[in-house]
């Protein structure tokens, strides 16, 4: 089990679709789309020559994304993409599109029309409702879903359906809690501010000054890697540690800090996935270094930290770590994965094996909140409090400061607007923050199965957008 996040430095996993006719019906050429990802809408140009294929995600900051040709046909294309991990297999069909399939962790239907006329964007969805949630809980076959949004000056709203467990009657409420996965980054960048105010840190801080003493092993790569570079994914650190080591990690762990210097140790010690600052290599073990360091220099666990400097000052009550509930009892939604036969979904109850991520891996994705807390969040960030931070502060984590489109547990939208998903491989959660509408708002589902519940939860948070965004007309 792995805290995953699908955003990535480049495409995401997502369908692109457009329509116009080529003039011609050879491959070769410009192509253009417009990328519908649930939630996300990302205009993609792919350029084609007989030797190159370069691919240009325009809504993530326009860098080429080169890519490999394994085979060019009359009629076809088969080209890899190495620095994303994609994939596009595709065919020219009877009008002249290139229809295929986009592949980036799942397999997704994608067309292409030749020029610019791909550009164009699609119709924004239709607001929310409970029957819409209901219909798309209901195709993705997850045992439930949540959604939610905060409008600035109109009442929040929160949208439910489905059950706590695949095979229990009890329904989901507005009340329940749910787990946030990598969502959880933004919360441990905002602790690093909140810490770098009070003076207890500082963003320059490294990982050499502040473990160099625990982790004398450290490869030399990292010791200059500050809080900005771990916060950003541009430390050159590995994703993760290797799977294998993760059973040597409690799962319950009432102080963690031992144990997290333990998984630093692992992950600074790996060689890097890139040099630092140069790539953005998404990576739970940067997160997992910068909550290790918050903790040598204050002498508080991150836990701690997390509850005294964000969940009390916003007043999150509903906020803890791991899944959420009481084991023996369905008083909170379960998390579910796919079983080994057809799509049906299984439970992983609390007390009754694996329910979430070893606690050494908090920083990285462990958190979970009910629906109000998470937007009173989310609003905190949108309208930039300054009795909670300083406006240097705010901008300081609303953008990346290296280039490209990750700020410091965001990811950047259009907009502008902020975004970020999370899943522990049983549950799957976005949220977004629409600063130029006044939105803020949240979708998720009791269901790691993503090839099915991700679409379904970035629809209906698209959805909840265009609600919160009506409510205020």
């Amino acid at each position: 089990m792995l805290t995953r996040r699908l955003f990535t430095g480049g495409i995401a996993s997502v369908s692109v679709v457009a329509t116009a006719c080529a003039d011609t019906l050879e491959p070769v050429g410009v192509w253009t789309g417009v990328l519908e990802a649930g939630s996300q809408r990302l205009r993609l140009k792919l350029a084609l020559t007989e030797d190159t294929a370069m691919l240009y995600s325009l809504y993530q900051g326009g860098d080429a994304i080169p890519g490999n040709i394994r085979k060019l046909g009359a009629r076809s294309v088969d080209l890899v993409f190495p620095s994303i991990n994609g994939a596009l297999i595709a065919a020219l069909d009877a009008n002249g599109r290139l229809v295929g399939t986009w592949t980036q962790g799942s397999a997704l239907p994608i067309t292409f029309v030749r020029g610019d006329a791909g550009l164009n964007t699609s119709a924004a969805p239709a607001p929310l409702t409970e029957r819409a949630l209901a219909d798309l809980c209901e195709t993705a076959g997850s045992p439930a879903m949540i959604a939610a949004v905060s409008a600035r000056g109109a009442a929040s709203r929160i949208w439910t359906t489905g059950v706590r467990k695949s095979d229990a009657a009890a329904p989901v409420t507005a009340q329940d809690r749910w787990h946030l996965g990598s969502i959880t980054k933004s919360i441990t960048a905002t602790l690093v501010a909140r810490l770098v105010e009070a003076g207890r840190i500082s963003w320059t801080d490294t990982v050499g000054d502040a473990l160099g003493t625990a982790i004398p092993t450290m490869r030399s790569e990292y010791k200059n890697a500050t809080y900005l570079h771990l916060l950003s994914h541009r430390s050159g650190l590995p994703a993760n540690i290797p799977l294998v080591a993760f059973a040597q990690f409690k799962r319950d762990n009432d102080d963690p800090r031992t144990e997290r210097v333990a998984f630093s140790r692992m992950a600074l010690e790996m060689a890097p996935a890139a040099a630092i600052e140069r790539t953005l290599v998404y990576s739970n073990n940067g997160y997992v270094v910068a909550g290790a360091m918050m903790e040598k220099s204050t002498g508080a666990s991150w836990e701690t930290l997390v509850r005294e400097h964000i969940f009390v000052p916003l007043a999150l009550s509903s906020a803890g770590f791991g899944a959420p509930g009481v084991a023996g009892r369905i008083d909170e939604p379960v998390g579910h994965a796919k079983g080994l036969i057809g799509d049906k979904r299984v439970a992983h109850e609390l007390g009754r094996g694996v329910t979430d991520n070893p606690a050494a891996l908090g920083p990285a994705g462990r958190v979970h909140m009910a629906a109000a807390d998470i937007l009173r969040y989310l609003d905190a960030h949108r309208e930039r409090s300054a009795l909670f931070l300083a406006a240097a502060s705010w901008e300081r984590l609303h953008t990346p400061p290296y280039g490209g489109s990750y700020a410091l547990g965001w990811g950047l939208r259009p907009g502008p607007s902020l975004w970020h998903n999370g899943s522990n491989t049983l549950w799957y959660a976005e949220v977004v923050i629409d600063r130029s509408r006044g939105v803020s708002a949240f979708a998720a589902a009791n269901d790691g199965f993503t090839k099915r519940s991700e679409p379904a939860v970035g629809k209906a948070l698209a959805a909840a957008v265009e609600a919160g965004a009506l409510s205020r007309s």
